[in-house]
Formats: structure tokens, C-alpha cells, sequence
């Protein structure tokens, strides 16, 4: 099971997010602010982290650049009231993976977690599994039903792409 932390200093709104997400079958721990948020990771681990950009003491920006230098692989996703082309971009440039606009819709946040997540185990694991498949890119193999199918190198990078 996946577990998320949300940063949001609207406590009602955290709580809604909060509760649709456990709905939906993730474990989910809502904090108010960026300082509770790093303190809680360092504690325990997190698979993606949903931030909201304006919050007092520390913004989503601080936070961000924060989680990305403590842990490079871990999804990060805005999800804020700023709709402007700039604190997109510099969401972006910090190394944010998504950036939702509030309001939001709660199922279409439950779609973009799971490519997140999808991503996330992608990179962390080195294997894409689609269906039956398993291709292993430390390996460069390709397994089906946990048979080993003989591919070439451009195979395996077809596949794979």
C-alpha cells in the first residue's frame, strides 16, 4: 500500500483530500506546513508528496527543493490555487512531477497519483511490468508468466520504449 503525504495548511481541505485518498486505498498522513512535512519523512518513508505552494513558514517551493535534495526520486505534485505560467515554471525548474490547480477534482488527482506512482516504482526498480510482462532494464531481459524470452538489445529498447 502507498503512502502520501499531503501538505496543505487549508485544514479543511486537507482533511477532505486526506480522507478520499484513504477511500481510495492509500495511507495518507496530512500535515499543515513544509517543516512538519520534512520532519515526518525523516521518521517515515513516503512514496509521493501532494504540496500546496502558498502555506506560512516554509512555501511549497522551499519544500520541494528540500524533498528533491533529501530524495531524488520521490514524486512530488502541487497541487495550489496559483494558476499563473511562472509558478508553474519554477514548480517545474525545482523538479516537481505534476502540478494540479485547486479546485481540484479529487478523482482526476487519484488518476495522476497513479502515474506517479507508476513512474516512481519504474524508475526505482529498473522493471516496467505491462500485463504478463516483465522487462528488467538492469538485465536487459524480458520475462513472460516468469519465462525468460530471448530478445535483442533493440528488442529489449523497443519493448521497453
Amino acid at each position: 500500500m502507498n503512502r502520501i503525504i499531503v501538505v496543505e495548511d487549508d485544514i479543511k481541505l486537507n482533511e477532505v483530500v486526506c480522507d478520499y485518498l484513504r477511500r481510495n486505498g492509500y495511507i495518507v498522513h496530512g500535515v499543515t506546513d513544509g517543516y512538519k512535512a520534512l520532519n515526518d519523512m525523516d521518521r517515515q518513508s513516503y512514496d509521493l508528496v501532494i504540496s500546496d505552494i502558498m502555506m506560512s513558514d516554509m512555501d511549497g517551493y522551499e519544500l520541494a527543493a528540500s524533498v528533491r535534495q533529501l530524495y531524488p526520486l520521490l514524486p512530488i505534485l502541487f497541487m495550489t490555487a496559483r494558476d499563473d505560467f511562472q509558478s508553474k515554471e519554477k514548480g517545474f525548474a525545482i523538479g516537481i512531477d505534476d502540478y494540479m490547480v485547486k479546485p481540484v477534482n479529487l478523482q482526476e488527482l487519484t488518476w495522476r497519483i497513479k502515474a506517479l506512482l507508476r513512474r516512481a516504482n519504474i524508475a526505482q526498480e529498473g522493471k516496467l511490468t505491462v500485463g504478463h510482462l516483465v522487462l528488467d532494464t538492469a538485465q536487459m531481459s524480458a520475462m513472460v508468466d516468469g519465462e525468460e524470452i530471448s530478445v535483442t538489445v533493440r528488442e529489449f529498447n523497443i519493448l521497453y520504449k
